[in-house]
């Protein structure tokens, strides 16, 4: 029997011939959380002229470097309605929070430190030049590269592209993904199961990751152990357009496991099948044309820890961004950890903060049929192959589950 792969080479195969999806422009609107797909500069400066920080007077910093002073009002400047003539000697114009500092003036003395004398103002308070002004070019000038190409746009990159004065991105199109499940065992939730018969519950987690991971999901449901059942389906997400197609179910060496068979009579390219993990053994990846498939085991916590580590890099990859896999961060181990055997493990674990730093505590139980403590957990702590006997309070590596 041929060697299991690693995960690393399993990962390496998945995203070897995924490509960045075509680019499209979406509105403002409709850009949170989409991929940017090339890096943009600023199409002005902000602010484009200098402009007041406060509410008080334009005046020479050289007339109120001694007060008190009197200053002869001139005019008033308003966000949006620049003053057109120069600040002189002995002179100040009203200004509001946002309005264009006039010609002459340097400084913005702020209106709690002067009293209004009709056409006069006293300043009691001295102003150094340049005190309550915002210079032109504050926060960025045109020309300047603000977002960079692979980012994940957040609300905040929303409102700068705004301000750099575009009003569509261009951002990667979303992955399409197709997902079914196999199993004449399987009910969905709401209905009561026959005997032998278990509630569907796989799907649901793994369309909710994809789409928190920014892929759109066309969910065909839940079909029996049939051969021309399946075949049916992968050919249903074929004429979708589909650029992922994800299975849970029917992928492992059973009578009923019609899976590996229905993507071969398709034609698909077999990547790998089966590798040196747990949970997640019966993994399978290969590609009909230029849709990617991966065949995710049916017992649940196998299916999601295998999305996270190979589905949502997928999506990552496929979706343009730059950070494709989940990091890999340090822990201290809570509990003492036998040697481990030929497979990589993948430990389903509590976080907690301590005085010490991140302290990861694996459950008890870590069978691939309990969901409950897959529900509880913050991370999963990574086992390498052949790893010796860990003691608790030693440095572990985890991978931080989303909340």
């Amino acid at each position: 029997m041929a060697a299991l792969i690693s995960v690393a080479e399993a990962l390496a195969r998945v995203l070897a011939q995924a490509e960045p999806l075509p680019a499209e422009d979406a509105p403002l609107a409709d850009a949170d959380g989409r991929v940017l797909a090339r890096d943009l500069k600023a199409r002005r400066t902000q602010p484009p002229a200098d402009i007041s920080a406060m509410d008080g007077y334009a005046v020479r910093a050289a007339d109120v470097a001694s007060t008190p002073v009197r200053l002869k009002v001139i005019g008033e400047v308003a966000a949006g309605r620049p003053f057109a003539a120069t600040i002189g000697p002995g002179e100040a114009a009203r200004i509001f929070t946002g309005g264009v500092v006039p010609q002459g003036a340097d400084a913005v003395t702020v209106q709690e430190d002067t009293v209004r004398d009709g056409a006069w103002v006293e300043v009691r308070t001295p102003a150094r030049r340049g005190r309550h002004i915002r210079v032109q070019g504050l926060d960025f000038r045109a020309g300047e590269p603000l977002l960079t190409a692979g980012s994940s746009l957040t609300p905040r990159d929303l409102a700068l592209a705004a301000a750099m004065n575009y009003a569509k991105l261009p951002v990667r199109r979303k992955p399409k993904l197709a997902l079914f499940a196999t199993g004449d065992e399987l009910v969905p939730p709401g209905t009561e199961p026959g005997p032998g018969q278990i509630v569907y519950s796989n799907g649901f987690a793994l369309a909710a990751l994809a789409r928190a991971e920014g892929a759109t999901v066309d969910n065909l449901g839940v079909i029996g152990d049939r051969l021309e059942d399946t075949v049916a389906k992968v050919r249903d997400a074929r004429a979708l357009g589909a650029d992922i197609l994800v299975t849970t179910g029917g992928a492992s060496v059973g009578d009923y496991d019609f899976v590996k068979t229905a993507f071969a009579a398709e034609g698909m390219e077999l990547s790998f099948w089966k590798i040196a993990m747990r949970p997640g053994r019966p993994l399978l990846h290969g590609r009909l044309s230029a849709m990617e498939v991966l065949g995710l085991p049916g017992n649940p916590v196998s299916s999601y820890v295998c999305a996270v580590l190979f589905l949502v890099p997928l999506i990552h990859r496929l979706g343009g961004r730059s950070d494709v896999s989940a990091p890999v961060e340090s822990a201290i181990l809570g509990c003492a950890l036998p040697g481990n055997d030929a497979r990589a493990d993948y430990l389903r674990a509590s976080l907690r903060h301590t005085a010490e730093g991140l302290v990861a505590t694996p459950f008890d139980v870590q069978d691939s049929s309990t969901l409950v403590p897959l529900a509880k957990a913050d991370c999963l702590v990574l086992r390498e192959p052949y790893a010796k006997p860990a003691a608790a309070g030693s440095v572990c590596s985890i991978v931080k589950l989303e909340r």
